[in-house]
């Protein structure tokens, strides 16, 4: 039976898409093929998408039920997921015999492998089409997992997470099309005949990519390596987090159903849940079936797989401690805004928000007139007061804390230090179970606090920032090189009206391998970036191995292998 999705209709309908992705990750303009805003969807919206009321009955439809997948090797069923705004879930996922899944998935590789790097990318584009078309399920997908609000969930768990993996279908696709498909090779000898052969160039896939999803964007952070892996040729066990399954396993579902809609085996896309305790993701890492490991967490974890998973290539995203050095502005107001939303969204619960806000001692100049430390430090918890003073815009913006942990820390940063700002319950009418906490702000002394044990040198996940007393912006620069270099950064900001401090915190980051904002004061966020233009992370400290996305996030994923025939 020919395959409903043939490559002449895969490519009527996404070839242009794909070619904008190429241009784009060349221009690094702003593009995105996603629509950000939820009435983009359904009645009037994209073509075939689920609208609101569609979305939140499609996504109640699945809650409370098994998530049968039809996957070889099912031996049972586990789930447990409850939301941090307070309802259990109750779905229940398939459990996989390892020693039947596996072997399965291996099956589908040579077809895939013939498809060619075309075909792979158009399915992918394909996959990436019928998530956007349910992005409003993906959102309470995504937020009754993750803790975050309805529209960041719908953001970042829709559209952006769509564009990371569209980003790492065009690079994958670029970084295979580097070798030609054939050649014909000939070597003058002279009054013999030439040598002559005929040479085959085939982009093949390592084997079984793992995926180890993360609580916090289970689709923002899982994508660029899902579709990474399965554009170069590669089948992809999604191992999500036991607290995030949902949104990975509403992927694996479309994945499946596009696969075998083209032609190809659905086992090159498959969910491994596991069960309470059990600690898959180490089992698995060792298998020697698995060749490529992407990672988002802890790093203790991360810095296990770097040196047990030998057999794999591994990408991993660890922790970092982000860092602001406040030098000058000639924008207070702008400056204090800005840096209240970055410490607020998400309850800092993002891989990406400042956490140590580096300030003079001695004060400094500002369009509004000089400042002192104290001064700065109780203006930006003014100004976070401020932003989260109506617990509806509060909730809007904070989301729910995504498990006790966070909570813990937060509650014992308050003992860490003098307290500019502290953090202040707020209640959620529409799920009185929900924790939502506003940030604190502690203030310490670099000069007092300089050891190991600071606790500036120490990644605090969630929505605590630590204002820091430097003696000079000079003194901030050398903690901010040490800091990234000890314990790596995803992001620095900084704030200067010198052109020399500006170029010095360049040099930091230059040297140290982090990416870099500067003088951010209105709709853009040190903690944001976008796909196709931005570089999530630089693969170059501590923090993380690799980046999001450029061509060595992909171009290891696959060998060029050699054919070579006599002519």
């Amino acid at each position: 039976m020919a395959a409903e999705l043939s490559p002449h209709l895969l490519s009527e309908r996404h070839r242009s898409t794909l070619d904008r992705a190429l241009e784009a990750i060349r221009t690094r303009d702003y593009w995105s093929p996603h629509p950000e805003h939820p009435k983009a969807y359904g009645e009037g919206g994209a073509p075939g998408s689920l609208g609101a009321a569609e979305g939140k009955a499609a996504f109640d439809a699945v809650l409370h039920g098994r998530f049968d997948l039809g996957q070889p090797g099912t031996d049972g069923w586990t789930g447990g997921e409850v939301s941090p705004y307070g309802p259990e879930l109750g779905v229940e996922y398939p459990h996989a015999d390892l020693d039947v899944l596996l072997p399965a998935m291996r099956a589908g590789m040579p077809a895939w492998r013939e498809a060619g790097p075309e075909t792979r990318a158009l399915v992918c584009l394909e996959i990436l089409a019928r998530i956007s078309a349910r992005t409003h399920e993906f959102a309470h997908a995504v937020m009754h997992t993750s803790g975050q609000a309805f529209m960041m969930a719908f953001q970042a768990g829709g559209p952006h997470a769509q564009d990371r993996g569209l980003e790492a279908v065009a690079y994958a696709y670029e970084e295979q099309l580097r070798a030609p498909r054939t050649a014909d090779w000939s070597k003058p000898q002279g009054k013999r005949d030439p040598l002559a052969l005929h040479k085959t160039f085939i982009p093949a896939g390592r084997g079984i990519s793992l995926l180890i999803g993360c609580n916090t964007f289970p689709t923002w952070n899982g994508y660029p390596g899902l579709f990474a892996s399965l554009a170069t040729g590669n089948p992809v066990l999604v191992k999500p987090h036991p607290r995030a399954v949902l949104p990975l396993a509403l992927t694996v579902r479309l994945a499946r159903e596009v696969l075998a809609e083209a032609g190809f085996d659905p086992d090159l896309v498959a969910l491994a849940a596991e069960r309470p305790g059990e600690g898959i993701a180490k089992t698995l890492a060792v298998r020697p079936e698995i060749k490529i490991i992407d990672y988002t967490g802890s790093t203790e974890f991360g810095d296990w797989l770097e040196a047990n998973a030998r057999q794999a290539q591994v990408y991993t995203e660890k922790a970092g401690v982000n860092t602001v050095v406040v030098d000058s502005t000639d924008d207070y107001r702008g400056m204090l805004a800005n840096l209240a939303f970055s410490l607020s969204l998400y309850s800092g619960q993002m891989c990406t928000t400042p956490q140590n806000v580096l300030i003079p001692r001695s004060g400094i100049t500002t369009d509004a007139g000089d400042k002192t430390y104290d001064d700065v430090v109780g203006d930006i918890a003014a100004a976070v007061t401020g932003l989260l003073g109506d617990d509806a815009r509060a909730n809007g913006l904070l989301g729910a804390l995504v498990n006790p942990d966070v909570k813990a820390r937060l509650e014992s940063a308050a003992q860490l230090g003098e307290v500019a700002l502290p953090s202040r319950e707020v209640a959620n009418p529409d799920f009185p179970d929900a924790t939502v906490r506003t940030p604190v702000i502690v203030k310490l002394d670099a000069a007092k606090t300089a050891g190991e044990t600071a606790p500036y040198l120490s990644e605090c996940f969630g929505p605590v920032s630590f204002a820091v007393a430097v003696d000079s912006t000079a003194d901030g620069l050398e903690l901010l090189r040490r800091t990234i270099r000890e314990k790596g950064a995803m992001t620095v900001g900084a704030y200067t009206t010198s052109p020399e401090v500006e170029r010095a915190v360049e040099a930091v980051c230059l040297d140290e391998s982090a990416q870099l904002s500067l003088n951010l004061t209105g709709g853009v966020y040190v903690n944001q970036t976008a796909a196709f233009s931005d570089y999530h992370g630089s693969g170059g400290n501590p923090a993380a191995n690799a980046a999001l996305c450029d061509g060595a996030f992909v171009s290891n994923r696959f060998r060029t292998i050699e054919v070579r025939r006599q002519r």
